[in-house]
């Protein structure tokens, strides 16, 4: 017998500001889909999610909820200002009791419940966000963004988490690795119109392709059509004007048809120009250390970057990244070693917390008021690598319209900032690209973008990702930050310091090698030697914290239906309480059969 679905929506359309989102746009999410919802930066992804949620009323349509079925959407800005911490509010929705819930997610999510709400960053009340969504566990999540503001270890814990999970999900991610793991179904939204293909992202880009190719192949054919027709029009009507008005008129209704196609957006316009080249030593420092507040950043670290290296620096939120970044382009002095800049450096630098934008300036006065870019006595035009360009058509070659010009910066979008900041830096000339978290928000083509750009700028690149995929595809050299002040450097991306650090086969580079340009991106995750996979070697070395895990839940479960006088006085916690025990302990017994399944497999 078929299941009823978890959520349907008929005929939905949404207008704002006198421009249509969607028209007559429907769809289903079935119990268990993990679904991933796609699309450019503003085609209505996040508006799409709370339509969804029941938060924003379509003008016309209806949203389907069958009864019993909850829905939880993980907010981008949630009001906590009934709380005093973010515990609080993560657990507002729970029973009492069930706070156990939150600390559980607190500590896979890597936030602290304790953190006073007034004091709280925007990365931990996004955390907080969706640690309130995980402990609810509705049978449908709307997750929008969730791995912003996570590191790659939390980011790991959560897509161990959503893959085991029974409800059903809708994500908006920037992260590749991510919704390469967890999706099974696509909805694209494009131009107000959304799709749905029964397989995940992985396969979504070579859809998309075939369904562009076979769109301007048709368009192409109307176009053939509309201009034999044309001729047709002046040389042939004179003489039979009367009995072909018709065909005239299907004529006018074929440009009828021409002209309201909504056009593609195209990609960005980014261009990475180099400067003049840099020396070959880039930057060289030696037995460098940092030290805060009797909290060792760093200690006794060295580095040698060559001109065209891509550098990676990766580790734990708060372990420390930043202020080594800022220490080898000379913004921050270590507390002892040294660090040498090369000659002839021009540098680009992207800030993550965007504090190079003035957010109460306009986009053009954010151009335009930059020295480096001001022409003098023509306050219309900026110069971009040398040349005078006028600002509005500067912005247009970023995806930004004339209205937006002299719209403030606060009214942009996370992925919007991020481009105006891409527009600041590709404006000018450099030899030396900094990027810290520059991924945040941008959607998958001005990625594709990116990552093309960074492969082939003739420069020298350090860069902050908790991107995988972004990390495989461009870098070289990746220092792993591992807290107490260790710092290792690694050759490869990602993958390829996983696979050193797991094997032991490769000892730990002592100067960063020279960029290459791969003719093919590199895969998520490169098969092992050992007769385990990379995935099963990650499974094997997890295990034990998940059954540690497990074990401590099913302790704290049994301590409280320990209570002789729980059925009687509260009979709904009871029947939970023994619900969550008899899961956590069919789960602990799963976590032992596959560990001892792997470990065999291991030692043979």
């Amino acid at each position: 017998m078929a299941r009823a679905p978890l959520l349907q929506l008929n005929d939905i359309s949404l207008t704002f500001g006198g421009d249509p989102v969607f028209h007559d746009l429907s769809l289903v999410v079935q119990p268990g889909d993990r679904v991933a919802l796609v699309g450019r930066n503003g085609s209505g992804k996040s508006t799409l999610m709370k339509v969804m949620a029941g938060m924003v009323e379509p003008d016309h349509g209806e949203r389907i909820l069958p009864p019993g079925i909850s829905v939880g959407y993980m907010e981008q800005h949630p009001d906590m200002s009934a709380f005093a911490t973010l515990g609080d509010f993560a657990a507002s929705g729970l029973d009492a009791g069930e706070d156990y819930r939150v600390e559980r997610v607190a500590e896979g999510l890597k936030f602290n419940p304790e953190v006073a709400v007034a004091t709280a960053s925007g990365g931990e009340r996004r955390r907080a966000a969706l640690a309130k969504l995980l402990a609810e566990a509705p049978e449908l999540m709307l997750l929008d963004e969730p791995t912003n503001h996570l590191d790659i270890q939390a980011i790991q814990w959560l897509e161990d988490e959503l893959s085991t999970a029974r409800a059903g999900f809708v994500l908006i991610s920037h992260d590749r690795a991510f919704l390469n793991a967890l999706t099974r179904a696509t909805l694209w939204i494009d131009r107000g119109q959304v799709r749905r293909q029964e397989e995940g992202f992985a396969k979504f880009e070579t859809w998309r392709d075939k369904v562009w190719e076979d769109e301007d192949m048709q368009r192409h054919k109307l176009d053939r059509k509309i201009k034999a027709e044309a001729r047709w029009a002046v040389e042939g009507i004179s003489a039979r004007r009367k009995r072909n008005m018709g065909r005239v008129r299907a004529l006018g209704d074929l440009r009828a048809e021409r002209a309201a196609q909504i056009k593609r957006q195209g990609a960005a316009a980014m261009e990475l120009q180099a400067g003049p080249k840099s020396g070959r030593k880039v930057i060289d420092a030696k037995g460098i250390s940092k030290a805060y507040d009797g909290k060792v950043i760093l200690r006794d670290f060295s580095i040698l970057v060559n001109r065209g290296d891509r550098v990676a620096l990766v580790g734990p939120n708060g372990v420390g990244k930043t202020t080594l970044l800022k220490m080898l382009i000379g913004e921050e002095s270590p507390d002892s070693g040294t660090v040498t800049l090369g000659t002839g450096i021009e540098m680009a630098v992207f800030d993550q917390n965007r504090a190079t934008l003035d957010d109460d300036a306009s986009l053009w006065e954010n151009l335009a008021g930059d020295p480096e870019m001001r022409v003098s006595g023509k306050a219309d035009q900026i110069l971009v690598r040398g040349q005078p360009k006028h600002v509005v058509g500067y912005l247009k070659e970023f995806l930004f319209d004339e209205r937006q010009a002299r719209a403030p910066v606060r009214s942009l979008s996370g992925g919007e900032k991020a481009r105006l900041i891409l527009a600041r830096i590709m404006a000018k000339t450099s030899n030396v690209l900094v990027l810290d978290e520059p991924t945040n928000d941008l959607d998958v083509e001005t990625l594709d973008l990116l990552q093309e750009l960074i492969m082939d700028y003739d420069g020298t690149v350090l860069l902050v990702s908790h991107d995988r995929d972004f990390l495989d595809r461009t870098v070289s050299t990746t220092i792993a930050m591992e807290g107490d002040g260790r710092a290792t450097v690694y050759a490869g991306g990602w993958s390829d310091h996983l696979s050193q650090r797991t094997e032991g086969a490769s000892a730990p580079v002592e100067k960063a090698k020279p960029a290459a340009k791969p003719a093919e991106p590199k895969p998520v995750a490169k098969p092992q030697k050992a007769g385990l996979s990379f995935t099963e070697k990650h499974r094997l070395e997890a295990l034990p914290a998940e059954m540690e895990r497990l074990e401590a839940e099913i302790g704290k479960l049994e301590g409280l239906l320990s209570d002789p006088e729980l059925f009687t006085r509260e009979p709904v916690k009871f029947k939970k309480a023994t619900e969550a025990l008899v899961e956590r302990q069919e789960k602990l017994a799963a976590s032992e059969e596959e560990w001892l399944v792997l470990a065999e497999k291991a030692e043979a």
